[in-house]
């Protein structure tokens, strides 16, 4: 009987074990589910985050696409309005994307030099306030990141056979024409209460020959290669980036 006694109790004390372990495994188990859905649960959520984020994203981009083509749309309009009846008299357009395009080289400047011709600062006292005027109304000044001078040549040098030679030599000429058309500009008495913001927008920029106005044949056209644009730049380009910067950081931060 003491053996029997003996045998039953270990086998219950083994029972006993068992149980604990399967208890043990049950828990693991449990937990190791718990800790599973609350990861799914968590990504989930990331995943919810990160859809408001790009559609937040998507309509943001949508508003500002939508004030730039109504800003664009809008400076044609009152460019057109303000210019049409002098474009033909100084030989000059405007373009779909908003450049006044001088394109008379003759009136601009001398062949290889800077100094402004006296027909071209006539046209340029005339147009120049008259312009500034337009960019600084209340609907467009506070879009309006950059107001640029553009210089542009054709590719000859005179007796420069090098595309070296001749790309240097008209990137110093462009450059010194654009910002000939900067100083005098910006020292005009009829703008000089718009000089503050002048001084933040507006810039000289010399491009040799990089963007030459082609013929129907699609070879260079280098009369109207050698021109003057005034370009405007908005702000939507560095809204855009701020949008891909904050984008970029939050997956940073939801780690």
């Amino acid at each position: 009987m003491k053996d029997a006694h003996s045998w039953l109790g270990s086998v219950s004390d083994m029972m006993s074990g068992l149980m604990m372990i399967f208890l043990l495994i049950a828990v693991a188990f449990m937990l190791e589910v718990q800790s599973d859905k609350l990861k799914v649960e968590k990504e989930r959520q990331d995943a919810e985050r990160r859809a408001s984020t790009y559609l937040q994203q998507g309509e943001t981009i949508r508003k500002i696409a939508a004030t730039y083509s109504e800003l664009q749309i809008g400076l044609y309009q009152d460019l057109l309005k303000e210019f049409r009846d002098d474009l033909t008299k100084w030989n000059a357009t405007i373009e779909a994307d908003n450049t006044v395009r001088f394109n008379e080289p003759e009136v601009l400047f001398e062949t290889g030099k800077s100094a402004l011709r006296d027909r071209f600062k006539v046209i340029l006292a005339d147009f120049f306030p008259r312009y500034v005027g337009i960019l600084t109304a209340y609907k467009y000044i506070g879009n309006i990141e950059e107001v640029r001078v553009e210089g542009h040549t054709s590719s000859e040098w005179e007796n420069a056979t090098s595309i070296t030679d001749r790309y240097l030599n008209n990137a110093r000429l462009s450059q010194e024409r654009a910002l000939a058309v900067v100083q005098y500009a910006y020292l005009l008495e009829s703008t000089a209460n718009k000089r503050d913001w002048l001084t933040k927008a507006l810039r000289a920029n010399g491009l040799s020959f990089a963007r030459p106005i082609l013929n129907q044949q699609g070879a260079e056209d280098q009369g109207r290669s050698r021109r003057v644009e005034f370009r405007v730049f908005t702000k939507t380009k560095e809204q855009i980036l701020r949008i891909i910067e904050v984008s970029e950081k939050q997956p940073q931060e939801q780690k």
